[in-house]
Order: C-alpha cells, then structure tokens, then sequence
C-alpha cells in the first residue's frame, strides 16, 4: 500500500502539496511524462566559456600584431614596449614549452625588424628595449616549465584523488538481483572527488541491502569515518539476521573507531544513515532511519510521497546520549517504484533568493526509465538551481523494482 493511499493528506502528497482548486505551480521540471516539452533551457555557459578560452589563447597573437601595427603607425620614438613584453608573459601558462618560446621569438624578432625600419636599432633606449623583452621572453619559457611541473603535480594529485573514491565509494553493479542502480555523488569544493557522503550496495541471503549517510565534518577525518562506516555496512550486511542488527553494527563500530582516536576533530564523531533492505522476491522495502533526511519512493505513474521515519532516531554514533530500539518500517515497493536515497547536500542546496530546493516538488508528476536517468536529471536541475555553487557535498542512490515483462537492458549512463 502506497503512503497516504487511504487519508485526505496522502493525496495532498501526491498532487504535489496542493488541494483542490490551487493553481498548479511549475515544479522546474516539468509536469506530465517525459514526452512532455520543457521550457526552454536558458543560455548554456560552456558556449561563452569556450568563447572566452578561444580569447585568450590568441591573446598573445593579437598583442604581438597590435604592437605591430602600433610601431608602424606612430612616430619614431613611439614603442609598444610592454605590449611586446606581455605577451610572452601571458603565453608561458597557456602554451607549450615550444608554444612559449616561439611567441618569445616572434616578439624579439619584430622588435629588431622595427628598430631597424625605423633607424633606432642603435640608441641606447632601442636596445634597453630590445634587452628587456629578449630578458622576459626567457624568462616565459622558465615560467612554463614552472607551470607544466605544478600541473604535472595536479594531475597526480587528481589520480590519487579519484583512486581514492574508487576504493572508498566504490561504484555498484547497475543491475543487483534484478534491481536497477544507480548512483551519483557532487563535490560542493571544485575538484574535490570524496567527503564526508557516502553510500553503499550489498547483496546478502536476505536481500540486496543499501545505505546512504552523511558524516559530520569535513577533511581527512569525514573520510576517514566513511571508510569505517563502509567497511561495516559490508561485512553486517553479510552477516547480520535483521536491518536493525546491521544499524547497531555500525553504532558499534563508530563507537569503537572514536575511542581508538584522540581529540574531536581526529575522527568524525557520528553520522547521519538511511539503511534499506529489498528482499528477494517480496514487493517490500524495509527502512531504518538515522536521524537522515526520508527516502522518496517514486511510483510509475509519476506520483511519488517521502517516507518518514515514525519515530524520531539519533545519528549513528550517538549512542551513549540514549538508547532506543532500532524498528525497520516497512512499505509496499511495487514493480516500475524507484526509491531514491539522497543526502542534505541535495535539500539545502539554495538559489540566489536563498529558497531551498524541494525534491519533492521538483520531481512531482515526472516518470523516468531508468534510475541513472532519474539521477543525471536531478543532479542538472540542482545546478541550475543553486547556479553551480552547492554548500554542501551531495550523494544520491535510486533503486528501482523492474516491473514483470520488462526487457532486461543495460543503461548507457
């Protein structure tokens, strides 16, 4: 049965958080299937950023002609001296070594031509000139190799960087005992690739099991507390008879871990968890919450309601505050349901007036094929909403019960 199917505010869910008679409010998605037409998209920056990257690689080029031109139209003792001198400067991090060095080159050759043209090759200030900009041109070509060594670095450091989520946040299989996955994790830092999110898949004799969390904090210490957590859920998963055994596992082993550690900020002390199970062959799903956002369970007809937790929980990790017996909720998972997992990151996430983004509304009345689609459609609607500067890292994990006759297919993401 699906959440609310039998009371006044169920249906006020599933129409969107409207009642009858309420104008219908534009979701930013669009209403309707994927059939239906979407306003259009605004302006895409890539276009003005490729412009501008075109720009500035020539910018060498046109400042040597513009130098050029300028000695060439203006009297004898005029001089287009720092123009020459900028650009070997701009060209050093731009070009290659080879680049670089023929932009120095080029300037120092028609500074020569010039000064010979107009008679001025032999005046002290022509050849002060002259010295400068041949000085500077070497020195682009020191810059660059400065350059290409630091990028060298960055893109190790990147290497280290996405191994490291490989092997911390690995990525799941997309069909798992017959479910659909899929999942997505957005760095709010540029160019950082882990957390403090974390989400896991593991099948098990009792079904295919799933977490979705958020560590406190941040750095070394967040990660630190996700492998930990990770490392646990895998091998609970596994062994343990019932989901409620698997969140105090966790409760165990984030307590263990802290003991082992000294100071606050040396291990992440608790963590916020959504744990679900699919059993095998039963149209259910079982859900203990951890003090995390609820789930969405999205049906095939477009409706879709959250599932919140009955009773409140605390955060893995907060144990010795109270203790309170896990209980697993469980609803009905019907063929062609995708439940989708996500954490704060995606909720607070705000745009220029400083709203928050609604999941919930923003997927209303939409119907998607494929988790992966779902999640890459989520994912460039929270851009556009926040203008590319999320607050908060964001991982999301969609999980969706095929429907009976359905053709077994794999999604190209």
């Amino acid at each position: 049965m699906r959440p609310g199917d039998v009371d006044d505010e169920g249906a006020y869910a599933r129409a969107g958080g409207r009642l009858p008679g309420d104008p219908v409010p534009d979701p930013g998605l669009g209403l309707g299937d994927e059939s239906q037409p979407l306003p259009p998209p605004a302006p895409p920056p890539r276009r003005r950023a490729r412009y501008g990257r075109t720009f500035v690689h020539a910018l060498p080029v046109l400042l040597i002609v513009v130098a050029i031109l300028y000695d060439i139209l203006t009297p004898r003792y005029f001089t287009a001296g720092p123009l020459y001198t900028a650009a070997p400067l701009i060209a050093a991090p731009l070009y290659s070594r080879r680049g670089t060095a023929l932009t120095g080159v080029a300037v120092v050759a028609a500074v020569i031509g010039l000064q010979l043209g107009k008679g001025v090759i032999h005046y002290v200030d022509s050849l002060t000139e002259l010295i400068t900009i041949a000085t500077v041109a070497v020195l682009a070509v020191i810059v660059n190799g400065l350059v290409r060594r630091s990028s060298e670095r960055l893109v190790s450091v990147r290497e280290i960087a996405e191994a490291a989520q490989r092997a911390v946040l690995p990525q799941p299989a997309e069909r798992i005992a017959g479910f659909e996955i899929a999942v997505c994790y957005e760095a709010a830092q540029a160019d950082a690739f882990i957390g403090g999110d974390l989400y896991a898949v593991q099948d098990s004799a009792r079904g295919v099991r799933l977490i979705v969390g958020d560590v406190r904090g941040k750095g070394m210490g967040a990660v630190a507390a996700v492998a930990v957590v990770i490392g646990a859920f895998r091998e609970a998963a596994e062994q343990e008879a019932t989901l409620e055994a698997v969140a105090q596992r966790l409760e165990r082993a984030l307590a263990r871990e802290g003991t082992r550690r000294d100071g606050l900020d040396a291990f992440e002390g608790f963590t916020t968890a959504v744990l679900a199970e699919l059993p095998h062959g039963d149209g259910t799903v079982r859900i203990v919450n951890r003090g995390h956002p609820p789930p969405l369970l999205l049906y095939a007809d477009g409706t879709l309601g959250p599932l919140p937790a009955r009773e409140s929980a605390l955060p893995l990790g907060m144990g010795e505050l109270g203790v309170w017996p896990d209980r697993a909720e469980e609803v009905a998972f019907p063929g062609g349901a995708t439940l989708l997992l996500y954490t704060d990151g995606l909720t607070e996430a705000r745009d220029a007036k400083g709203e928050f983004y609604d999941p919930q509304a923003r997927l209303a009345g939409r119907a998607f094929p494929h988790p992966a689609t779902l999640l890459d459609t989520l994912a460039e609607d929270v851009r556009r909403h926040s203008g590319g500067g999320m607050a908060d890292d964001m991982a999301l994990l969609a999980v969706r019960r095929p429907r009976r006759g359905d053709h077994d297919h794999c999604h190209e993401p």
